[in-house]
Formats: structure tokens, sequence, C-alpha cells
């Protein structure tokens, strides 16, 4: 038995839902992946981001084609309990909502590391927390301002983007051999450095799960996907680019700040503390927008019984779930002072790649060009394998976790006599 369903408002257009999706992909990867993507492939750094880029256009295109048939929020939660069955969409929700809960922490985090460096506990959580408050606060009052908000901080984002590749190509010294994969690249250390490229990609989800929210979603949801993902690999290509070319596989793993530190080492080094302001202005955009991806899927999550029903409530005025926002900004403030950045970008890869290939598994049932959804569900499994033990084990024992609750619930309802859970 679900909740009774209060509609939310469609005030999002595609150049909305575009930027929404580019915000959480550009803060993300840009500003984080690269530095331990580079420590696992070494010079082969290209060859990863190309395979990561390929995952995401497959699960992209399962994501759209199921976005369009179900378009309501929720994401794959949604597809995989219409087409896969019940316990299936609960993992993918449950994946997605604890992935991505540990990815706005992490996200928190960079804000607070590149504009308060150096603060220590407690004062360093404390900021993280105000952080995130702060974009609940601006989620509360409607998506529509938070897209405008977003537009504004991708904007910024791509100029700041723009100053690195500028500063290196006319005031540093780009070696180009330095693009060519050497001795110090191998398979495994490739697959994962994909595995947690994937993180920096995995925003353009964030449309689909905002699937209630957009105006005319069969043609809306599809072509904005498309368009976001495609943007942000050009972007990713020519940063890495730059990055390696002027550091080397070395330089960028050894530097938590690495297109900073890139900038620094030109003649342009005066821009490095633009860079870092705008590291915090991407982080801003990219928790925005994770923000709002992981409420609508715990509003989801809510309305079939799988979460407490509270949290799909909608507000009679601003049209969002503010439950599930209120919800998951309490839980991500917590997070966000112990969170390690390094370590949760594996972790919410691992979890995220569950979560995409549930997404494949789905598209595959729709039967109609099932190649690259099956490309996408074997590429997915793969990638999560590869990635840091203490990633993977991390990740088990959480959809293991989740199982286990599930089952639970879905015992308890038979001997209450209510029948399978829903």
């Amino acid at each position: 038995m679900t909740a009774p369903r209060s509609p939310l408002a469609r005030t999002l257009g595609t150049r909305d839902a575009v930027v929404i999706g580019m915000g959480a992909m550009i803060g993300a990867g840009v500003f984080t992946a690269f530095s331990p993507a580079a420590e696992a492939a070494g010079s082969a750094l290209l060859l990863a981001l190309a395979l990561a880029a390929f995952v995401a256009y497959c699960n992209a295109t399962s994501s759209a084609r199921l976005a369009a048939r179900y378009p309501d929020s929720g994401g794959t939660y949604v597809y995989g309990t219409r087409r896969l069955g019940p316990f299936w969409g609960y993992l993918a929700g449950w994946g997605f909502v604890v992935g991505k809960t540990a990815s706005c922490a992490a996200m928190a985090l960079t804000v607070v590391t590149y504009a308060v460096p150096g603060l220590s506990s407690p004062w360093r959580g404390v900021v993280a927390a105000a952080v995130v408050v702060t974009l609940t606060g601006l989620n509360y009052v409607g998506v529509r301002r938070s897209a405008l908000a977003t537009r504004v901080l991708v904007a910024l984002s791509l100029v700041v983007l723009a100053l690195v590749v500028a500063a290196v190509a006319v005031g540093g010294t780009p070696e180009r051999d330095r693009l060519l994969p050497g001795g110090d690249a191998d398979v495994l250390g490739v697959a994962e450095a994909a595995g947690l490229l994937f993180f920096a990609f995995a925003g353009y989800a964030r449309v689909a799960t905002l699937g209630e929210e957009v105006r005319d979603p069969v043609r809306t949801i599809p072509r904005a996907i498309g368009v976001a993902l495609a943007l942000v690999l050009a972007v990713y290509v020519v940063v890495a680019a730059a990055a390696l070319t002027q550091l080397g596989p070395a330089g960028l793993a050894a530097n938590p700040d690495p297109l900073a530190y890139a900038v620094s080492t030109t003649s342009w080094a005066g821009l490095a503390p633009v860079v870092r302001a705008g590291a915090v202005v991407a982080a801003l955009g990219a928790l925005l927008a994770l923000l709002l991806g992981v409420s609508r899927t715990v509003l989801a999550m809510a309305r079939d019984g799988h979460l407490p029903r509270t949290l799909a409530a909608v507000h009679p005025r601003h049209r969002v779930p503010h439950h599930a926002e209120l919800a998951v900004g309490a839980v991500v403030a917590v997070a966000a002072a112990t969170a390690d950045l390094r370590e949760v970008i594996g972790f919410s890869s691992f979890a995220v790649l569950v979560y995409y290939a549930v997404a494949g598994a789905s598209a595959w049932t729709l039967r109609a060009g099932r190649l690259v959804p099956a490309a996408g569900v074997l590429s997915c499994l793969v990638l999560a394998a590869t990635l840091p033990a203490t990633s993977v084990v991390a990740g088990l024992v959480v959809l293991a976790t989740g199982a286990l609750l599930y089952g639970g619930r879905a015992a308890w309802s038979r001997r209450a006599g209510r029948g399978p859970a829903q």
C-alpha cells in the first residue's frame, strides 16, 4: 500500500535540466577525482577517462530511455521496481541514497577545505554543516530557484576551468609526451581509475531523478541527459589533458588540489587562488544538485513505504519534498564532520555503479536495443570489482545491510497479514 501522492510542480525546462546535471558532474569530477585516478592509472589517465565516459554513455542511454517511459521522481529506484521487481528497485534506491549521501558530505568538505584551508575540528565540521544547512534551505524554497543558482555556479566553474587551460597553454611548460600511456600503466589500474572517474560522470542521473518536475519529460529528459554528458566530457578531456601535460601523472596524484597546483607552476601563478575559489564554487554546485537528487529518491522510496512515510510529504506552497530534504540535509551535515574525501569517492563510486547496473538491467527488459544496456551492466560490475578493496568491502556491507532491512520488513508484513512488501 502506497501513501497518497501529491504531485510536484513541473517547472524545469531542458536548459535547467542540463545545468543541474552539469552542476553535479563538474564539481564532483574536475576538482576531486583526477588525483586518485592518476594515482591508479598513471600515464594512462586519459584512457581511463575514455573508459569511464563509455560506461557513462551506456548508462545515460539506458537512463534516458527509462526516464522517458517513467517520468516520475526516483530515477533507477522507479525503473528497477517497474521492470525487475520491488527488491531490485529498493536495492538501487538504497545504494543511490547511501552513496550520494556520502558524496554530499565529500562536497561539503571540499568547500571547507578550499575555502578555509587548515581549519581543524570541531570547527571544520561546524562550517561544513553550515554549508549543508544553507543549501538545504535553498532547495526547500523551490527547485526552480535551485536551478537558477546552479546555472550561476556552473558558469563560474567553467570560467575558472578555462583559466586553468589558458594558464597551462600560454604560461606553462606542457609536455605532449605525457599524454601517451607509459610503462606505469596496467589494465587493473586503468579499470580502477575509470571506476573512480565514473564518480565524476554520475551527475547526469540527477535529471532523471527530477522526472516529476520537468516539463514535457518524454522529450526533455533524454535530450538533457545527452547534452549534459557530452558537454561535461568535452570539459574533462581538455582540463585533464592540460593538467597531465603540465604536471605529469605523478604530479597529479601527489596534490589534492592538482588544478590549482598546475596553475601555480606556470607564469600565471597569481591565478592559483582564483582556481581554489573556483573549486569552492564547483563543489557548491555539485552539492546543491546532489541534495536535490537524493531527496527525490528518498521521496519515491517513502511513497512506497521503504522509508518512513512522513518523508513523502510535499510542501503545500513550495511543492517540494520538504521532509525528505530536511532529513537528507541533517544526515549529510552529520556525515560531513567525519568523511574522508579520497575514501568516500571510492565508496560512492561502488554504490553508484551498482545503482547503474540495475538501470542497465531494467533497460535490457525493454527489449529494443539490448546491446548498450548489456554493455552498461557488464562494465559497471567490472569497474565496481576493481575499485580499492576498502571501497568494495564497505559497499558490499552497506548493500547487504539494506537487503537485510528489506527482508525484515517483508517478513514483518507477512506476519502482520499485509502480504508481501510493496
